[in-house]
């Protein structure tokens, strides 16, 4: 379980392929797992904590999960995995979070969106969510950080995708980059050394700026940090993001 696993290091770094990788706008040796540098394209992701004073914005303790901002006519949407929202409790998303400070502001979580097949049954093939933010002096969080657009029905393993993720030890994200594999029809997979705990809900990025996975999925995201899970984004997903960007 992503969530509750122990980070072992700030850094790691575990190369498997020499193999040049071209995702996210980035090039890269496959399967290395590093710090990842603050630019424009990691500012659309970040951390989930627990909200201290829901009103005023503020968090406190360990960041819990990953959440990444997703284009929205409301830009204000953000996906992360179904098991990082299911608890009780207020919740608040700081994207680009590094080092305790919110360089992009504390936005707290309005409505929070889980497919049936997750909240009925807690289905490992349903483990996708999607929560709307509330605004920050008149701005929602896309027109603040940008936004990667979610992309339902592409093949698994069609291009390389860089996943950035907070393994909840660490004050800064990590990032790899590497090619996703096909584990069942409705779930894929993927080897980078190091997501551990804290990275469910990271985003899958391809080349093409979309977002085609959300760590989690077998094993809330694999029972091992060096192989990580995602469910398929298929029609499920879809549904989900159609209710998610409908008008409230």
């Amino acid at each position: 379980m992503k969530r509750n696993a122990l980070l072992g290091a700030v850094i790691m770094l575990a190369v498997t392929s020499a193999s040049e990788a071209a995702a996210d706008g980035g090039t890269g040796p496959l399967g290395v797992t590093a710090v990842a540098v603050a630019t424009p394209q990691t500012a659309r992701i970040g951390a989930l904590f627990t909200a201290e004073d829901a009103a005023a914005g503020r968090f406190v303790g360990e960041h819990f999960c990953t959440a990444s901002v997703v284009r929205s006519p409301h830009h204000n949407l953000i996906a992360t995995a179904a098991h990082c929202l299911e608890g009780a409790g207020e919740f608040v998303f700081v994207p680009g979070y590094r080092d305790g400070q919110a360089p992009y502001g504390v936005w707290k979580l309005d409505r929070v969106l889980l497919p049936e097949g997750w909240s009925k049954n807690q289905d490992e093939d349903s483990d996708v969510a999607f929560a709307t933010l509330d605004e920050r002096q008149a701005k929602g969080v896309e027109d603040v950080v940008g936004a990667n657009r979610f992309a339902t029905g592409a093949a698994t393993g069609a291009t390389p995708v860089t996943i950035t993720g907070y393994p909840h030890d660490a004050e800064e994200p990590v990032r790899c980059t590497n090619r996703p594999t096909p584990h069942n029809p409705a779930q894929q997979r993927i080897a980078c050394p190091g997501l551990t705990g804290g990275t469910s809900g990271s985003p899958w990025v391809n080349g093409n700026g979309q977002v085609v996975g959300v760590l989690g999925g077998h094993e809330q995201g694999g029972d091992t940090d060096d192989v990580s899970y995602s469910v398929v984004l298929g029609a499920e997903a879809a549904e989900l993001y159609s209710a998610a960007t409908a008008d409230p």
